[in-house]
This record gives C-alpha cells, sequence and structure tokens, in this order.
C-alpha cells in the first residue's frame, strides 16, 4: 500500500506539471516501469489494492452527474449520447474481430473509447477476465488517441463550420477522457467546455448499465471464479455507483463532499492502474503490436462519426 500511496503521489505531481497527461495514464506507466524490480512480497498487496480501489472508485464516480443535469440536455441530447455510446461500443467489438485483436483487449477498448477512458477500462476489467497486458494496452491506445482528438475535434469542427454549442457536444461524445475533453472543446469558448462537460459525464453514467452487462454475459460464459464462486450477477460496485448518482441528484451532499469524492476518486483510481501495470511483461505488450494501433484508430474513427451522425438528428 506505501509504494501504491508513494506512486499515487509521483502520478499527481507529473500531472500537475504536464496537465496533458493524466494522472491515471502515468500511474500505469510507473507501474509498468517499477514492476519488474519490485520486491515480491509487494505483489499480494498491490493485488488487493488493485481490487479494492478499483470499486471504490467506480463508485464515487456516481457522485459527479446528477440526474438534472443530464435532463437538463434535453431528450434529443441525451439520446445522441445514449445512441453514440451503444454504436461505438458495438461497432468496436466488430473492428476487432474483423482486426483479429484478442477478446479481451476489444472489450476493453470499446469499453474506454466508447464511454469514459482509463476508469472505464478499469471497471470493466473488474469484471472480465483479461490479461494485464490487455489492460495496460488499451490505457495507453486511449492516452495516445484521446490525446489526438485533442487537436483534431477543434479543427475538424472548424472545417465543418460547427457552432461552439455543437463543437462542444461533439467533444464531449466522442473524446475519452474529461481532461482530453475539457482541452478538445476550449479553442470554441467556456461555454462549449461547460456543455462538453456534462455530455462526457452523462457517458459515464452508462458505464454502470454496460459494465452490469457484460457481468451478466461472463457469469453465463464462465460458471465460476478462480476461488469457485459465480460472479454476482449484478457487481455491488456497480449499484454503489448508481447510489451515488442518487445521492447527488437529491442535493443531498455538499459541494465540499463532492469536490473531495472527486478527488479520492482520482487518487484511487490511480493506486489500482499503478497496480495493474506493476503486473504488465513488456514483451508481451508489444506483441499486441499494429492490430492494437490498427484499433485504436479505426475505433477513434468510429466514435467521432458516431457522435457526428447522432449530432445531426438532434433538433436545432
Amino acid at each position: 500500500m506505501l509504494v501504491a500511496a508513494a506512486a499515487t503521489a509521483v502520478a499527481l505531481g507529473v500531472n500537475a506539471v504536464l496537465p496533458v497527461l493524466s494522472a491515471l495514464t502515468v500511474a500505469v506507466v510507473l507501474g509498468i516501469g517499477a514492476g519488474p524490480v519490485l520486491p515480491a512480497g509487494t505483489r499480494a498487496g498491490l493485488g488487493w489494492v488493485t481490487r479494492r480501489f478499483l470499486r471504490l472508485g467506480v463508485v464515487l464516480l456516481g457522485l459527479q452527474l446528477g440526474l438534472g443535469e443530464v435532463l437538463g440536455l434535453g431528450a434529443g441530447t441525451v439520446g445522441a449520447v445514449v445512441g453514440t455510446v451503444l454504436v461505438a461500443f458495438a461497432g468496436i467489438l466488430v473492428l476487432g474481430r474483423l482486426l483479429g485483436v484478442s477478446r479481451g483487449l476489444t472489450l476493453l477498448v470499446a469499453t474506454g473509447f466508447s464511454i469514459c477512458g482509463a476508469s472505464a477500462i478499469a471497471a470493466m476489467d473488474s469484471v472480465t477476465r483479461s490479461e494485464k497486458e490487455d489492460v495496460a494496452t488499451a490505457v495507453a491506445l486511449v492516452t495516445l488517441y484521446g490525446s489526438a482528438a485533442i487537436a483534431l475535434v477543434p479543427l475538424t469542427a472548424d472545417l465543418l463550420g460547427l457552432a461552439p454549442g455543437l463543437t462542444g457536444t461533439w467533444a464531449g461524445l466522442s473524446v475519452h477522457e474529461v481532461a482530453q475533453v475539457v482541452a478538445a472543446a476550449s479553442p470554441a469558448g467556456a461555454a462549449a467546455v461547460g456543455v462538453a462537460v456534462i455530455v462526457k459525464l452523462t457517458r459515464v453514467v452508462l458505464l454502470a448499465p454496460i459494465v452490469a452487462g457484460t457481468g451478466i454475459v461472463e457469469r453465463r460464459r464462465n460458471t465460476a471464479t478462480e476461488s469457485g464462486r459465480r460472479p454476482p450477477l449484478v457487481p455491488l460496485f456497480v449499484l454503489g455507483f448508481l447510489a451515488m448518482m442518487a445521492i447527488r441528484s437529491s442535493g443531498l451532499a455538499p459541494d465540499t463532499a463532492l469536490s473531495a469524492a472527486r478527488t479520492l476518486s482520482t487518487l484511487l483510481f490511480a493506486a489500482a492502474l499503478f497496480g495493474l501495470g506493476s503486473g504488465v511483461r513488456v514483451g508481451a505488450l508489444l506483441r499486441t503490436g499494429r492490430r492494437a494501433l490498427a484499433l485504436g484508430a479505426a475505433a477513434t474513427v468510429l466514435v467521432g462519426l458516431a457522435g457526428l451522425g447522432a449530432l445531426s438528428l438532434v433538433p436545432a
């Protein structure tokens, strides 16, 4: 736990100096670098940190958005969010199969690119039997192509003549991490950034049903876990996520608590992803190579086009 705490502090420090680098991404890279030299005695503790902190982080994500903010977007925009996520998720699964990418990696990429980046990847990993190398690869792809979207989204929006509000909505629909969304929408102005963040967080709401649905499928595919027990029908952390959303929607949580929960969620995810990264071996990671890069590029194009298509159906 002390090793994970130290790595989390370093990841936050790098993020403070270079905001374009997500603390979660830095934590995974630190884990991959430190894994081979960490004492064997740290493995059990890092495994515990990964499992527990990951679930707690997902629960706290529920406090970032209330139903009132979602409904304030209007039925058309909410429908565009749902449509974009579903089309992107299903489409990336098909693309992964066509490109010959492993099922585990494809599922993680589909979740991260269609919903909310590294945190969604980590949440999906908790209900599947993904390889640690797959998690690291998926996070790397989200970082690489999400960073590219910071430049591509405003440039494309200018070429298409999108109004600032539509630019913000499209950024929220198609860019992966919240920090990347803010950066991509910033050239269109503060109002566009505000819309982009709400749209992005509305995508996060869909993390619960998609992870729960995948958990049900995995339950049927794999009759028992390594401990001999079947996984729960709906993971408890998903129910906790929904409960936190209900608390946020009720208005009972003070602003200070919401701010603290946001920070704590980042800390928990960073520690968990460091633990995941520490189990990765670079040789196995590199073997995913070109096919994974091709999947990330195709997924980025698909999410962007799905977002534009959904926007075209929203009444002005």
